[in-house]
């Protein structure tokens, strides 16, 4: 058996909320739409991964989800525009990424990062 994908799956009862973070914000097509459950996506080629961990380096919570991007500025902006706080950085850490920390509108902390 080869696991071919993982999903996130978050419960809510405001959709549009994950329009305007996931769609808007971080620029995610809506890749399906059923009214009651939709799934945000990219073209992207991505490994299957999941991580665990006791922190989420230098000293900070696990976050429920990372994101890479290609641009961290450019995401930072659009966080910063849309006055959603940030909770971390940006900063640059020893491991080789820059990141900042963001919580979306579900309370989940999400890990905005780019390698360096």
């Amino acid at each position: 058996m080869k696991v071919k994908r993982i999903m996130a799956n978050t419960a809510t009862e405001d959709l549009d909320k994950a329009e305007a973070f996931y769609g808007r914000i971080l620029g995610l097509e809506r890749l399906m739409d059923h009214g009651w459950f939709r799934t945000y996506g990219s073209d992207e080629r991505m490994r299957v991964q999941v991580s665990f961990g006791a922190e989420g380096g230098s000293g900070t919570e696990v976050p429920d989800l990372s994101i890479e991007v290609d641009d961290l500025e450019t995401a930072l902006a659009r966080f910063e525009e849309a006055n959603v706080p940030i909770e971390y950085g940006p900063v640059s850490e020893p491991w080789g990424v820059r990141r900042f920390y963001v919580r979306d509108p579900f309370g989940k902390l999400v890990n905005i990062l780019q390698h360096e």
